[in-house]
């Protein structure tokens, strides 16, 4: 394990040995390694990945309604869900391509995992390999 990644992730975990989603890929970012490699780190840390950017996790208290972030979208554009359904891999769509495709529309990743949950398909693998 990279001594650098390891100090990040220790240094930037919360009190309840959680690290948000952004901030790991903050991490990559800054080290400039791979999403999956900070990924891996946390998780022979101990350390558990929470607040996934697409909201795929889940917040709060289950099993209150709030919990859940994702709802499925009222409506999908044509050329969203083209692209969508087109970047699916073995029946399942990365989150690296979930996330280039909202980069592209100009919107926010939970919008584009609305617009996933809408469409019916799943997302996977996520980045840092939490599923």
């Amino acid at each position: 394990m990279e001594e650098s990644i390891v100090a990040r992730i220790k240094a930037l975990t919360k009190e309840d040995n959680r690290l948000p989603c952004v901030t790991a890929h903050q991490i990559a970012a800054s080290l400039g390694v791979d999403p999956l490699q900070v990924g891996k780190a946390a998780d022979q840390l101990g350390v558990r990945i929470w607040a996934c950017q697409m909201g795929l996790f889940g917040y709060g208290q289950k099993p209150l309604p709030e919990y859940r972030l994702v709802r499925p979208a009222e409506s999908v554009p044509d050329d969203l869900a083209v692209d969508l359904r087109g970047a699916v891999v073995n029946g399942k769509l990365p989150c690296a391509a979930a996330w280039a495709i909202a980069d592209r529309y100009g919107l926010s990743y939970l919008e584009v995992a609305n617009a996933i949950e809408a469409l019916g398909l799943k997302v996977k693998p996520c980045q840092l390999g939490c599923f």
